[in-house]
């Protein structure tokens, strides 16, 4: 029920960063987003056959079914790293990286939303890669974590996606926020997240203003932030992606 995300020199993923053929954060093998993807592809086919097929649309349903229901299980007996109580970023592969959040935030959600390991998930994203500025690309203390990005080009493509903060993450938190709420039945747990929720989109609004009045681009949001402090905005002054992701988030969108 898993797909494979490609060759080692192959990028089908957001972190295509490359220096020639080299590949610094190769997406070969399993990976967890490509995966998160594929089950969220096949439910969405699903609701396209049902309202727009025609002759033998019922097999075609099953087809698709059959598909996600064996992606499903497969992704989660396989993917759960219970030691580090997250998500294999791909199998064989424990480093903590915000690609796991795709698993919870799509609109058909491979992981049970309100699950324990949902928790866990969010816990670990929460304490190894949350910042106000959006989330880290790899957790400090991993493998060639690095939290300044600089260098010449071929450093700075080394870097792009080893610990550097990307604000558009933060759209894959909010949304794995939001599924947990509606999937939520105990009050408790669901007010605690909704209270969470409140707090991450009051601390965005605060960081984000300020960013726009007085720092890097000014009207606007940078593609990257360095993960120590001072946290300069890098890369691209003006980045579409992180503008878009943070007035979707101060808007309640889903």
């Amino acid at each position: 029920g898993l797909i494979s995300s490609g060759t080692e020199t192959t990028q089908n993923t957001w972190m295509d960063a490359k220096f020639e053929n080299y590949a610094a954060t190769p997406r070969n093998g399993k990976a967890v987003e490509i995966n998160s993807l594929w089950y969220n592809a096949l439910k969405i086919m699903i609701t396209l056959t049902k309202k727009f097929g025609s002759v033998g649309k019922i097999v075609q349903c099953r087809k698709y079914e059959e598909l996600a229901e064996k992606c499903r299980k497969s992704f989660n007996e396989k993917f759960y790293n219970g030691r580090r109580k997250c998500l294999y970023d791909v199998l064989g592969d424990s480093k903590i990286r915000p690609n796991q959040l795709f698993s919870l935030s799509l609109t058909y959600p491979v992981i049970e939303p309100n699950s324990e390991i949902a928790y866990n998930i969010i816990d670990t994203a929460e304490k190894k890669l949350l910042n106000p500025y959006g989330l880290k690309t790899l957790a400090k203390g991993e493998p060639n974590y690095v939290d300044v990005y600089e260098g010449n080009s071929m450093q700075r493509d080394m870097h792009y996606h080893q610990g550097t903060t990307w604000p558009w993450l933060l759209g894959l938190y909010y949304n794995s926020l939001k599924n947990i709420i509606a999937s939520e039945k105990r009050k408790t747990k669901k007010a605690e997240v909704e209270a969470k929720l409140g707090k991450f989109i009051n601390i965005t609004k605060t960081t984000f203003e300020k960013e726009i009045e007085e720092r890097g681009c000014i009207g606007s949001i940078s593609e990257m932030y360095d993960s120590k402090k001072p946290q300069e905005p890098k890369g691209a002054i003006s980045q579409a992606w992180s503008v878009a992701e943070i007035i979707r988030i101060l808007n309640g969108n889903r």
